[in-house]
C-alpha cells in the first residue's frame, strides 16, 4: 500500500531531476512511512528511504515505519541528512517548500554544502488527492462514528441550553464511541449567531423557535470527518424554513453532479446558481466544499476559483449554505466519495428539517 503511494513521487523525481525528497511535513510522512509521532524526518530517494528521529521515537517508529531504515539522530535532523547526501550521492534533494520556514531554508543551505536544494511547491501535498481504499475505509469509518454521535446527543438540544454544553456533549459522545480527538472547534451556532459561517460553540443559550447550525467531525487514526446540520429547536418561522429547503436543494443538486471529470469550478457552480436564482446568492459567499483527509482542509478545493477536475478516489465536502447578517443561516453539510460515475455519502445525519 505504501509502496504504491510513494510511486506518486516518481513524476517529481523525473520532473526536477532529484535523487531525494525529504519530508519534514507530519501529514505528508505519515501518509509515505506510518509515523504518527510528533516530531521525524523522512528522506526517500528512487530505491530506498531513511526515517530520522531523535531516541523519544525510535520504539515507536519501530512498530509504525514502514519501507524506511530507521536512523536515530540528534535533534538537529539535518547533520544526519547531510551525511546521507554525502554517503549516498544525493546532490539534488527536493523540499515541501509549502511547509518549510525560511529559517528552516536557510539552516538546510548552511548544512547541506554541495546539495542542490530544490522548492517542491504545494503541488507536493497532491500526492495525497486521491484516496486509496484503507484510506475510503478509514474516512467512512470516522465519519460514521461522527454521525452516530450526533444522533446521540441532539436530544439535548433544548431552550436555555448553552451552545457550548452542546459541542461538549458530541465531542464527550465521539471520544466514548472510539474517536482519538474531535477534527476541529465545533461550530455550534443558533439563531442570529447562524450567520457566522464560523462561529463556534459559545456560552450564548438556545432560545425556541431557533435554527441551530453545527459543523462537527471526528479524528481516528489520523483522518477527520466532516458533516454540518441545521436543526430547529422548536417550531422555526416561514422563512427559516425556506432557507433550509434552498440550502437543502443545492447541497442536493451539488451531490448529484458530483463525478469523475467535472471541474470544481462547475461543481461549485451547480449549488451557488439555485442559491442565487432563489434570491440568496449574496448571502453564500464561501467555497462549495474542500477535500477531507489526513487534514480537515485538503485539496482539492470546489470554489469559484477551482481548477482542478473530480477524480475516482478523491474525498471532498458538499456544503452549501445562507448565512443572513441579523437574522441567523442554514449550512447543509456531507462528505462523498467519488466513484467510477458518481459519488457515495459516507456522512450519515439526516439533512431533513429536524424540529426538536
Amino acid at each position: 500500500m505504501l509502496k504504491n503511494r510513494r510511486s506518486r513521487l516518481t513524476r517529481f523525481f523525473k520532473e526536477y531531476s532529484l535523487k531525494a525528497v525529504l519530508f519534514t511535513d507530519l501529514k505528508n510522512i505519515r501518509y509515505l512511512c506510518g509515523f504518527s509521532g510528533t516530531e521525524g524526518a523522512l528522506l526517500i530517494a528512487p530505491d530506498r528511504a531513511w526515517f530520522l528521529c531523535d531516541s523519544r521515537y525510535t520504539a515507536q517508529a519501530a512498530e509504525e515505519v514502514q519501507g524506511a531504515e530507521i536512523t536515530e539522530c540528534a535533534v538537529i535532523r539535518i547533520d544526519t541528512v547531510a551525511a546521507l547526501a554525502q554517503q549516498y550521492a544525493l546532490d539534488r534533494i527536493g523540499i515541501e517548500a509549502a511547509h518549510t520556514t525560511v529559517s528552516a531554508f536557510r539552516r538546510m543551505s548552511e548544512k547541506l554544502s554541495g546539495v542542490e536544494l530544490v522548492e517542491l511547491g504545494s503541488d507536493l501535498d497532491e500526492i495525497r488527492i486521491r484516496k486509496d481504499r484503507a484510506e475510503i475505509e478509514l474516512l467512512s469509518s470516522v465519519a460514521a462514528l461522527s454521525s452516530r454521535s450526533l444522533a446521540a446527543i441532539l436530544g439535548n438540544i433544548r431552550p436555555g441550553v448553552r451552545e457550548i454544553d452542546i459541542a461538549l456533549a458530541l465531542e464527550f459522545e465521539m471520544r466514548r464511541l472510539g474517536a482519538d480527538g474531535k477534527a476541529f472547534d465545533f461550530i455550534v451556532a443558533s439563531g442570529v449567531r447562524g450567520a457566522m459561517p464560523h462561529g463556534r460553540a459559545s456560552d450564548k443559550l438556545i432560545q425556541v423557535g431557533e435554527l441551530v447550525t453545527i459543523d462537527f467531525g471526528a479524528l481516528k487514526d489520523g483522518y477527520h470527518s466532516d458533516e454540518t446540520v441545521t436543526v430547529a429547536c422548536g417550531e422555526p418561522g416561514a422563512r427559516a424554513r425556506e432557507i433550509h429547503a434552498i440550502v437543502r436543494e443545492a447541497h442536493d443538486l451539488g451531490i448529484q453532479a458530483v463525478r469523475p471529470g467535472i471541474g470544481c469550478k462547475e461543481l461549485d457552480e451547480v449549488a451557488r446558481s439555485y442559491i442565487r436564482n432563489s434570491g440568496y446568492g449574496d448571502y453564500f459567499g464561501h467555497g462549495l466544499g474542500h477535500g477531507v483527509g489526513l487534514e480537515i482542509h485538503e485539496m482539492p478545493t470546489l470554489s469559484p476559483r477551482g481548477t482542478a477536475q473530480l477524480e475516482e478516489g478523491m474525498v471532498v465536502t458538499i456544503e452549501p449554505g445562507i448565512y443572513i447578517p441579523g437574522f441567523g443561516g442554514v449550512r447543509i453539510e456531507d462528505t462523498v466519495v467519488v466513484t467510477g460515475n458518481g459519488c457515495q455519502v459516507i456522512t450519515g445525519a439526516d439533512k431533513q428539517l429536524l424540529i426538536l
